[in-house]
Order: C-alpha cells, then structure tokens, then sequence
C-alpha cells in the first residue's frame, strides 16, 4: 500500500490504517527505537506509541508520501524520551556525547529570535546534507539522526572505525565552515 493511501485511511479515521502502518513500516520503526534505547521490550513499546501519536496527529497533520519520515520523528522523539524518563545513564551519556559534537559546529539558541531562526538553520543543515556525496551523508545520517554507534556505522558500509571518524570529523568542520558562511555565527 502506498503512503498517500495509509494517509488517507487516517484522515477517514479507518483503524486498518494503523495495521497497513505496522505492516510497511513496523521492523524499521521498532529498530529506530531499540537503535537508541537499546531494549527490546522498550523499543517495541515506542513503536506503539508511534501509531497513538500517528493517530492523534494526523489530522491536522498530514504527511502524504513522506509517511516514514513523520514516523521516524515521532519514534525518535518517543525513544528519546524513554530513555530521559527511564535514566538510562549510559544511553544518555551516548545522546550527550552526539549532542556535544554537533554543538561544536552549530550556533546556540539563547535567544528568541535565533529560536525563529531554527526553521532556516534546518533547511541549511538540509541542502548542506544533500550537497555532499551519499556515503558522507549517509554517515553523517546515522551517526546524527539515528544515533548509530561507530561500530554499527562502520559495519554497515564496510568501513573500517577510524575512517568513519575521520569522515564524521571532517563532514562536522564543513557544517561549521558551511553555516559561518550562511551567516551563522558558531
């Protein structure tokens, strides 16, 4: 079944529209979750909540054929969540280390008006991502997004560790150099 027809069940408020979202979508949106809480049982459970959240948020909302990324954000912040709640003090020290090597090349939002700007910094972020080739993108998505550990990130594209932190490394100076450009003071 399409994205667009998985919408439209949601947007009817047909209950099939849940089970056609855990047929497609369940395996990728459990791994998302246990990739970042590190629990089976618990991973299972974010996902649940996913369809709940899909549920009450489509309407308004309506993803049309980008399903999955609205999925993905809603089981990312789900399992972030989990993980703040539950003080699962390793996973936590993983999320802070991530969150401290993107700060380094990332303005801060002491102010309202750099809050504003975050829509703008999103979309630089983006067409900085996709103006990079898909190895280096994708590194930088699974390290970043998905929160993937070295090792995870290593195996999936054959690499060995040090390359992948050299490419994380060097992908995060561009960023900086990127947005300084764009105007953004780091």
């Amino acid at each position: 079944m399409q994205d667009a027809d998985i919408v439209e069940l949601y947007l009817r408020r047909d209950e099939t529209a849940i089970a056609r979202t855990a047929e497609k979508y369940g395996i990728r949106l459990r791994q998302l979750a246990f990739g970042i809480v590190q629990d089976a049982q618990t991973g299972e459970e974010c996902e649940n909540d996913t369809y709940l959240e899909a549920w009450r948020s489509i309407p308004p909302h309506a993803p049309g054929t980008y399903l999955y990324p609205f999925l993905a954000r809603i089981t990312r912040h789900i399992a972030l969540n989990c993980c703040r709640s539950r003080k699962q003090l390793k996973r936590d020290a993983d999320v802070q280390a991530l969150s401290a090597e993107l700060e380094q090349c990332l303005p801060g939002s002491d102010n309202t008006a750099e809050q504003v700007d975050g829509i703008l910094l999103a979309q630089s972020i983006s067409a900085f991502l996709w103006r990079l080739p898909a190895v280096k993108r994708n590194l930088f998505v699974r390290r970043y997004w998905y929160l993937d550990s070295i090792e995870e990130i290593a195996g999936r594209f054959h690499m060995g560790h040090s390359r992948v932190k050299t490419t994380l490394f060097r992908t995060r100076n561009a960023l900086r150099h990127y947005l300084e450009q764009e105007g953004y003071s780091i």
